[in-house]
């Protein structure tokens, strides 16, 4: 391995690294605060017409309980 090439390779894992911590960031700042706003306690259910209730992202769990 040249020196180029580990110097190539370091620049490319800098910015693969900082970009990860950037996403991280970004996603705790808008996900992260309305996942803190839900009622405490509250689970997420399926109501009778099919639609969910005190569930705040996009991908839904299987299985899950119907709301009383």
């Amino acid at each position: 391995m040249t020196q180029t090439e580990f110097a190539t390779g370091s620049a490319i894992f800098l910015v693969v690294l900082v970009a990860g911590l950037f996403s991280s960031v970004r996603v705790e700042r808008n996900y992260g605060t309305t996942a803190a706003q839900a009622p405490a306690g509250s689970s997420a259910c399926v109501t009778e017409d099919g639609s969910w209730k005190n569930w705040l992202w996009p991908n839904v769990p299987m299985l899950s309980p119907t709301c009383e």
